[in-house]
């Protein structure tokens, strides 16, 4: 599902129009990227986390030609799902 098919799903299941929903989802991803740029965290109960974490320098290989080079250590965005969103996977098979 992209951007635009999300909007449509939200503005369909919660009938606010489209417009507002897509500057509710904008401000969404502002929020969170501010907060983790802060250091902060997001929790939302049975969805799940959204974090900041640091990912240590480490080697690696340049495709191309095969060298091996050095990757700095760099901040990156995770998220770890929560207790309801956990059920519903398991329920796929």
């Amino acid at each position: 599902m992209n951007k635009t098919e999300l909007i449509n799903s939200l503005s369909e299941e919660t009938t606010f129009p489209k417009r507002e929903v897509a500057r509710f989802l904008e401000a969404f991803a502002r929020i969170v990227g501010r907060t983790l740029k802060n250091g902060g965290k997001i929790q939302l109960s049975g969805f799940g986390t959204f974090a900041a974490s640091r990912r240590p320098a480490r080697i690696g290989i340049n495709p191309s030609t095969k060298e091996r080079i050095q990757l700095p250590s760099t901040v990156v965005a995770k998220f770890k799902p929560g207790k309801t969103l956990k059920e519903v996977m398991r329920s796929i098979r």
